[in-house]
């Protein structure tokens, strides 16, 4: 998640009676409320880091786990050819509806991370806010791998942001923001339980609390996601040496700023570019 978001470290809080055990993909209004403060900013960095780093000229994008379509629309509108993958048929159909109120064209396709990706070939892939960490196997976190490079042309690149464990704390993460629209106030809370290294996993909670006029809603999801430090992301990568490392940045999105990729690093954001 972006840094203006406000984080801070503390235990879990417990559940509060009442609310509501609702997956957030089935809700993608509020999901779009929420993520869509960091659209433009984050389509002007992925097209920066296609002029900066592509070797592959063209203009067609991968969007695996697209979400509500916020970037696919973007895209869109700066004059690519977008096709966006994701499992949730309730996510798509809200991709789908934007899009063509927009009067703009995408192909959406409904699809899990590590299947093999429609047809390319693509010069610029992208999935920014951690869904990557989903996939909990190591054998599907290599598939979705494989698929981004076997789709990517030669030269284009794959711009992959994701949180980064810290194995050696005991406490939790905690991001909490709010966003309104149209005189919808969402606040979201996101906690994370401290990363098991053993396990390789770590617990994360999703409050949603929705003011819509004199509407009250407050949603709770819960899931896994896997976790990485820089070496054992290394040691994925290694597995597909069709891709290769060329850049690293964090949530910033501030194409000038590269970093070291290693276990400083929180927010994470990689250019992987399919070799020739």
């Amino acid at each position: 998640m972006a840094n203006s978001k406000a984080s801070t470290r503390k235990a879990s809080e417990s559940s509060a009676s009442g609310v509501q055990e609702l997956d957030w993909y089935r809700t993608p209004h509020y999901y779009d409320i929420i993520f869509d403060e960091d659209t433009e900013r984050e389509a002007d960095f992925l097209e920066d880091a296609r002029e900066r780093y592509a070797l592959s000229r063209g203009r067609r994008v991968l969007e695996p786990a697209c979400g509500s379509g916020r970037l696919v629309k973007a895209m869109a509108e700066r004059g690519y050819r977008v096709t966006g993958t994701d499992r949730s048929p309730e996510m798509l159909a809200y991709a789908d509806e934007r899009v063509r109120a927009a009067g703009l064209k995408a192909r959406l396709v409904q699809a899990n991370m590590q299947d093999p990706a429609p047809k390319g070939p693509y010069d610029l892939a992208h999935c920014l806010v951690s869904t990557f960490k989903y996939l909990l196997r190591e054998t599907d976190a290599r598939a979705h791998l494989q698929s981004v490079a076997d789709a990517l042309a030669p030269g284009g690149i794959y711009c992959l942001g994701f949180h980064l464990s810290k194995y050696d704390g005991s406490l939790s993460d905690e991001e909490s923001w709010k966003q309104t629209r149209a005189g919808v106030q969402v606040e979201c809370s996101i906690d994370s339980s401290a990363p098991n290294r053993k396990a390789r996993t770590e617990e994360v909670t999703c409050r949603l609390r929705v003011r819509e006029g004199r509407r009250r809603l407050e949603t709770v999801t819960h899931w896994k996601f896997r976790t990485y430090n820089a070496a054992q992301f290394r040691s994925l990568l290694a597995k597909v040496p069709e891709l290769e490392l060329v850049a690293t940045h964090d949530f910033l999105y501030e194409i000038e700023e590269c970093m070291p990729f290693d276990d400083a690093l929180f927010d994470a954001l990689l250019i992987l570019r399919k070799r020739r």
